[in-house]
């Protein structure tokens, strides 16, 4: 109860509001009278409080329909996750409990380090224990992702997985940064379980409830005693490394990841169904699986799904502010609803605070229009007389989203061309979204207005608008845009494919584009 009325005074709510807790209401629910605010538990209370916050006039009674509602950061390539202040990491994470957020999940990437004990990665390892901590001080479970066969940089060259996927009879290049292990050489699954109990013992005392067991993405081996790794050695591996985490974390449920099955070769998904025609083993509990699914149900296992809430229909990824896609992720639901267990949204950054939102009140409420969820977003993060008019734009900028960028202009333009005569980026046509926000704009209040929520949705409309007059060429103007995208995100060293692409930015990543 302390921590709810912790948030109810931070996020400004009125700090004589009554709070209680009343079990019957049903699990995680809560319910708004005149009286206050009454949780049955305690973190239906804060829940409660998520939503007098965001409307002081709703009474009633609200219980979730799904038991986990679930979010995944991706801790890499400098992101907002990687870089920006802790202190705002963790206050992004409090305000997603307050959406209903009940588990996050983090990754330890283990190939930028040398080992466990590499000063960068305890630094990582601190600043994901301390985004975990946060997360279960407002309610939720941890969880961790991991690559069963995942490795450090200098791990031993004898060891190491076979990436010749060619030779070896594969469709295509497996994405692996090549240090990963091969389980079927000596001492390989040795060296497995030493890495991932270090691994186990950094994160030792939190409450992970889900354990993802990758396969690809990296990670992998192409090896004729792996091959097909998805139903082979990957499935080997796990059998190993899944009691290892249930042993230091008991309550954990495995997840068996089955991302870019039958990607790279054929025969994954058909092999394991194979391997689990008879019941899954006992050390799996669910799989996740893209969307939409491939035929069969392997072992009878719930299926998660994976939506990509980051990436799609922008390149790189965030770098032209918001990516609202609400009537995409509603087509979705529509159809993947009564197939999937739950879902789990993959994230790059904040530029997508809408699409985790839509996500997880879908999960509380699975009935409930997601136009109507978007519509008690902008009413809560912007004004609720504006709300219907933001909609309406956020609709349009959705519609017109396909952005992109030339190498081939970028390279030239950075090897003694011109930035006033390449078209760098490349856009679909423009949306009448600009004239709707910066109506807007002008109404809002002003703390509303200087808001990292507005900003990055004003700033998409005000990117598509400034860039179609330019006819894809860099401004003056375009650049203080992505500039201030880029002060938003602390992106300021991070990898291209997260990276605001202002002229500046590009320029600090000429080796990625060479001459050509």
């Amino acid at each position: 109860m302390r921590k709810a009325r912790e948030l109810l005074e931070r996020y400004g709510g009125k700090s004589d509001i009554r709070l209680t807790i009343q079990p019957g209401i049903g699990a995680e629910g809560f319910r708004i009278d005149d009286d206050g605010i009454t949780g049955n538990d305690e973190r239906g209370l804060i829940y409660g409080v998520g939503k007098y916050l965001r409307d002081q006039s709703w009474r009633g009674t609200s219980v979730p329909d799904r038991a986990l509602r679930p979010m995944y950061f991706a801790t890499h390539f400098h992101n907002f996750y990687h870089d920006a202040p802790i202190a705002d990491v963790c206050r992004y994470i409090e305000e997603l409990a307050l959406w209903g957020c009940n588990l996050l999940m983090v990754w330890f990437d283990m190939h930028h380090y040398t080992s466990i004990n590499d000063p960068a990665a305890q630094a990582m390892i601190q600043r994901l224990r301390k985004m975990l901590e946060t997360a279960e001080s407002v309610g939720m479970q941890s969880g961790l992702a991991m690559l069963v066969n995942e490795a450090y940089a200098n791990s031993p060259l004898e060891q190491r997985g076979d990436f010749r996927w060619k030779e070896n009879g594969y469709k295509s290049d497996i994405i692996a940064y090549g240090v990963e292990i091969c389980p079927n050489k000596p001492g390989g699954l040795e060296l497995i379980c030493r890495y991932r109990q270090e691994m186990l013992a950094a994160f030792r005392g939190l409450n992970v409830g889900l354990f993802s067991l990758g396969a690809y993405d990296q990670g992998g081996c192409t090896c004729q005693q792996c091959k097909p790794w998805g139903a082979n050695g990957h499935l080997k591996t796990c059998a190993v490394v899944a009691p290892l985490v249930k042993k230091t974390f008991p309550n954990a449920k495995a997840m068996l990841v089955t991302w870019h099955f039958d990607l790279h070769i054929d025969g994954e998904w058909d092999g394991l169904n194979r391997a689990f025609a008879n019941g899954a083993p006992v050390w799996a509990d669910c799989l996740l699986a893209e969307y939409p699914l491939k035929p069969g149900v392997p072992g009878g296992l719930p299926i998660i799904g994976f939506p990509e809430i980051s990436m799609a229909n922008m390149w790189p990824w965030g770098a032209f502010g918001a990516n609202p896609r609400v009537a995409h992720w509603q087509e979705y639901w529509n159809d993947a609803d009564s197939r999937l267990a739950v879902a789990i949204p993959y994230s790059e950054g904040i530029y997508e605070d809408l699409n985790k939102v839509l996500h997880l009140q879908h999960g509380w409420d699975r009935r409930r229009p997601l136009r109507d969820i978007a519509h008690e977003y902008c009413a809560a993060e912007f004004s609720p007389a504006t709300a219907a008019s933001v909609v309406n734009a956020l609709l349009a900028l959705e519609t017109a989203q396909a952005h992109d960028i030339d190498h081939h202009a970028i390279g030239r333009a950075l090897h003694g061309g011109s930035w006033d005569t390449e078209r760098i980026y490349k856009l679909p046509a423009a949306s009448d979204a600009l004239a709707t926000l910066r109506r807007v704009d002008a109404e809002l209040p002003a703390e509303k207005r200087a808001g990292w929520r507005w900003r990055v949705l004003l700033l998409r409309a005000l990117l598509d608008d400034e860039l179609h007059r330019s006819a894809g060429r860099p401004t003056t103007q375009s650049d203080a845009y992505f500039e201030e995208l880029n002060r938003i995100y602390h992106t300021d060293q991070a990898d291209w494919l997260v990276s605001p692409v202002s002229r500046r930015a590009l320029t600090r990543l000429k080796p990625v584009f060479p001459k050509l």
